[in-house]
């Protein structure tokens, strides 16, 4: 009788936030900060729905969340790979899940992402902003973690033959926004992704006719339509590396080598922590 009363209680304490929720929402008594991110929301909406497939569907294991810093800024560095961007929305949830401080990770998308309708409201409110020098600064000095995917589209949309071999990091630009803000940089590995959407091919054409980076060519998109868009349910593991301490270059931020240098260290850090992964999930469909 008294488990009886217990679920009741439980569903009724549901009940009742679920109520006090959708209350606020209609009568407009919630906060958003000035890039749009709407705390409100993340917690109610968007996190429980992501974390069915961070649990049941990927299996997510994460380690050295230890890492991450407990309550100033960093830079959260990781590998772009998937095909459809859904490891940087699982590494904002292993980061808002396993952390003590249950962090929020405001990540950085390119311009691509906010002229998308609807993706680009959904990105505002779940704390992404766009990739730009002063955004980042702010963010940083506030003591926000930002999550950052120096690979861009070249990872995300690399075929499957590539996977798990990162890609160039670009200008790097990264680094030298860590430097001005002597914020570490976190590197993160994230292994699971690459199996999800196996990309066999890029149909060009398409891709500059809906001005898309690439349009997909998977064993399951596009000869089975919507249900090729579902994921396969391959096994996650993301782990974050020691943080890498920016402050004995901070006066030089604008100097080529030192950005350069310290990007590929970065980049050597996270390949490295990828082949160990690796070699801890065999099988990518299995515990």
């Amino acid at each position: 009788m008294q488990e009886v009363q217990e679920v009741r209680d439980e569903w009724d304490a549901r009940v009742a936030s679920a109520l006090s929720f959708v209350r606020r929402r209609l009568t407009g008594q919630y906060e958003v900060d000035d890039f749009g991110f709407d705390t409100e929301l993340t917690d109610y909406v968007f996190h429980p729905l992501l974390r069915t497939l961070y649990k049941n569907w990927f299996r997510t294991e994460v380690f050295g969340i230890d890492n991450v810093p407990k309550e100033d800024g960093a830079l959260i560095v990781g590998n772009h790979s998937g095909t459809i961007a859904l490891d940087a929305l699982m590494l904002c949830l292993a980061v808002h899940d396993e952390h003590p401080g249950h962090r929020y990770l405001r990540l950085l998308a390119a311009d691509f992402v906010f002229r998308l309708p609807l993706v680009s409201e959904i990105a505002r409110k779940s704390g992404a902003t766009l990739a730009c020098n002063p955004d980042v600064d702010r963010l940083l000095h506030e003591g926000q973690l930002v999550g950052v995917f120096p690979e861009g589209f070249k990872g995300v949309g690399k075929r499957f033959s590539e996977r798990y071999k990162l890609q160039r990091f670009g200008r790097a630009g990264f680094v030298s926004v860590a430097l001005r803000n002597k914020a570490p940089i976190v590197p993160v590995a994230i292994v699971g992704a690459e199996e999800i959407y196996p990309l066999l091919g890029n149909i060009k054409p398409l891709a500059r006719l809906l001005g898309a980076p690439y349009f997909p060519v998977t064993p399951t998109f596009p000869w089975l339509g919507p249900l090729g868009m579902v994921p396969l349910p391959s096994k996650w593991m993301i782990e974050f590396g020691e943080p890498i301490d920016t402050t004995p270059w901070a006066d030089q931020a604008d100097d080529p080598a030192v950005v350069f240098n310290l990007a590929d260290q970065v980049r050597e850090t996270i390949q490295g922590m990828l082949h160990g992964l690796l070699e801890r999930r065999p099988d990518p469909f299995m515990d």
